[in-house]
């Protein structure tokens, strides 16, 4: 239930005109922004909404139901706000956005309109419009374990327990040379096997896009290491930019087993019978009927 202070109450009764619009926004990296519609800034607690970036936003609709709802959230692009870096760098993936009725002429005086997460952000020049979907969005997603082949866990999470910091599992290097946009050779990985790194997470140390993280797409080792990454990173990658690596894992039983030793904690089904094997007969003296185990 929505509670609306009864003097917000009293001046809403009244056609009262001192009202506006304050949107905060969290990323998922602790950063906290404010805007609001009005023609000067307005503090909500600790943020401070900022006017005179053009932010506006769409109707707020909401519906009974588990439909996902749905509004939208315009403004500018500026260095000191929101801006085109950051969102390319998926900086407000999947934040957390406030929508506040408030009195500017008594801040205090305020009620929660609506709260969800970002979702699309499109760009035209130096305008930004973002979608912004009703908390039901969350239902729609996939949630629980799978009864799947492959492994459900994280290379490294708890339910892996493979310690990802032990240099047989980490490397770190440098970028020497671009063979494509997110494509190059790198140094300080020649004692590591070949895509021993391949479906890994690599993170910049240094250069336009320190801090940022991406899986790698192939690790090969011939006569120089290269690396190659699933998309073009928001920075340009240079020579000269320093990583760290992790190794990767295709969630396969034989890639836990031989590679990782790790079948313990193996969290897939891979004996899972296929429609081939629900179809087909018993052939006398055929390996694997003979009640023994399918693995050693």
């Amino acid at each position: 239930m929505r509670i609306i202070p009864p003097a917000l109450q009293d001046k809403l009764d009244s056609g009262v005109t001192t009202l506006c619009r304050c949107w905060t926004i969290q990323r998922q990296d602790d950063v906290t922004q404010g805007f609001t519609d009005h023609d000067d800034d307005i503090v909500l607690g600790d943020v401070i909404c900022r006017a005179g970036t053009g932010v506006t936003g769409s109707e707020v609709t909401q519906n009974f139901g588990l439909a996902v709802d749905t509004t939208e959230l315009a403004g500018a692009l500026a260095s000191d706000t929101l801006n085109e870096d950051d969102l390319a760098a998926g900086r407000y993936d999947a934040a957390v956005v406030e929508l506040w009725l408030v009195d500017w002429s008594e801040p205090d005086l305020r009620v929660l309109i609506a709260r969800g997460t970002l979702g699309e952000v499109r760009r035209d020049g130096a305008a930004f419009t973002a979608e912004l979907r009703g908390l039901s969005q969350q239902l729609a997603q996939d949630s629980g374990r799978l009864y799947t082949t492959t492994c459900s866990a994280d290379l490294g999470d708890g339910r892996c327990a493979i310690d990802l910091t032990g240099v047989a599992y980490r490397g770190s290097g440098a970028v020497v040379a671009l063979s494509a946009t997110s494509a190059f050779s790198a140094s300080g990985l020649d004692g590591y096997d070949d895509a021993w790194f391949t479906a890994g997470k690599l993170t910049f140390t240094g250069g336009g896009n320190a801090g940022l993280s991406i899986e790698v797409k192939s690790h090969r080792k011939d006569t120089a290491v290269t690396v190659e990454l699933w998309q073009a990173m928001p920075q340009p990658i240079e020579p000269g930019d320093t990583f760290v690596v992790t190794a990767g894992c295709d969630k396969q039983f034989a890639t836990c087993h031989d590679r990782f030793d790790n079948i313990v904690n193996f969290r897939g089904f891979p004996h899972i019978p296929g429609n081939d094997f629900v179809i087909r007969y018993p052939v006398q003296g055929e390996p694997g009927n003979d009640g023994s185990s399918l693995q050693s």
